[in-house]
């Protein structure tokens, strides 16, 4: 009796974990809600792509259907020293994707904030010159570019190269080559990878002034007959900002411009936003403790507003899926997005879609909901 018993009991915890396998497989993922009308990507770390964490392994290949190097193909962590490449992470990144059939995304090639000094100086630290590194550019753009020829869909060219007021930043590349990096980079991009999407990539482009200066840039571009395919609208946003209305104005004029949009980078912090805030970072603690309020989790009520205010954009973007082609979430799951650390360490942020466990919040069923009725 003990033994039908028991095989009796088995027979059933089988059925039922068959039952729940069969329930996640055939459940929708955001990636299938969302066919038609845009991709939906996440950015990917080297643990993530190695496959070493099998939760996030599931929720990747089931939600989302493109992938963009979080931080291993910028320049510091590809070519650390002049000629010394390192493409381990780079090149297990590529991989992923294609085994799971996702549209790739290389991030970033130009940037001033992560670019390594040595890009900038000559042997005894001081500036090269103008043609010496528009040479380095060249060279490193060729370099990675024609490595993933074929193989990466689109790259980041430039990201953040305009100011808040909309004109040029000053950084090290406008400093010694003056506003044709920008132009430059696009060129030596396009001869790498005539086939590979090319995008300009920036944050607060809801703003009038920054929106309008990337479009003054890159019509200039354009009318040098130099391709930008995209601009990246970084989603960096917080409960109290951006409003829809300018967001969406300026999804509408870089459409405009003949470029697709994409949502790049978004998260959105439920946590105070310490550029609204009165508050010195000299107050010390006090300061600290103002803009690390939910250490313990989201209180009920700002919980509820966080998810509706993920679904106010996300029903902007369906809105505008004529215009925008993907839209891609800067990392997976809130424990280990950069928003932890910023401003300050040790915060305990709910940016992401996936909470800390690797559950779903509310929005994604709403997402996938409102999806499914377009």
């Amino acid at each position: 009796m003990r033994t039908i018993i028991e095989t009796a009991f088995v027979i059933c915890i089988a059925a039922l974990f068959a039952a729940c396998k069969t329930n996640e497989n055939t459940d929708p993922g955001l990636k299938d809600a969302l066919d038609g009308q845009f991709l939906i990507g996440v950015a990917v770390n080297p643990y993530q792509t190695a496959e070493k964490d099998s939760m996030a392994d599931v929720l990747i290949k089931k939600h989302f259907n493109s992938i963009v190097a979080e931080n291993c193909m910028k320049a510091g962590p590809i070519q650390p020293k002049k000629g010394v490449f390192n493409f381990e992470n780079a090149d297990q990144f590529v991989a992923f994707g294609e085994e799971n059939n996702m549209f790739i995304v290389g991030h970033t090639l130009v940037w001033h904030s992560q670019a390594p000094r040595w890009f900038f100086t000559d042997d005894e630290g001081n500036d090269v010159s103008r043609d010496e590194l528009i040479n380095r550019i060249k060279t490193h753009i060729s370099t990675v570019v024609g490595r993933y020829k074929g193989r990466v869909d689109g790259w980041d060219v430039v990201n953040e190269a305009i100011d808040e007021d909309g004109s040029l930043r000053k950084n090290k590349f406008y400093e010694i080559i003056g506003e044709d990096y920008v132009r430059l980079a696009f060129e030596f991009a396009k001869e790498a990878d005539p086939e590979a999407e090319l995008y300009y990539n920036d944050y607060n482009l809801y703003k009038e002034s920054k929106c309008q200066g990337v479009v003054k840039m890159v019509k200039a571009i354009q009318e040098q007959g130099v391709t930008v395919d995209g601009i990246g609208m970084q989603g960096h946003y917080f409960m109290n900002s951006p409003a829809i209305k300018n967001l969406e104005k300026s999804i509408v004029a870089f459409s405009e411009q003949g470029c697709d949009v994409m949502i790049t980078e978004l998260d959105v912090s439920a946590l105070p936003n310490p550029w609204e805030a009165t508050a010195e970072v000299s107050f010390g603690a006090e300061y600290e403790e103002m803009l690390n309020p939910y250490p313990d989790g989201l209180p009920e009520e700002v919980d509820k507003a966080f998810n509706q205010r993920y679904f106010d954009f996300f029903e902007l973007f369906m809105k505008h899926s004529d215009k925008v082609s993907r839209v891609t979430l800067w990392g997976l799951s809130d424990a280990y997005s950069w928003k932890n650390n910023w401003p300050i360490r040790g915060r305990t942020d709910y940016p992401l879609l996936f909470d800390r466990d690797y559950q779903p919040k509310p929005v994604v069923d709403m997402i996938i909901e409102a999806a499914k009725g377009k």
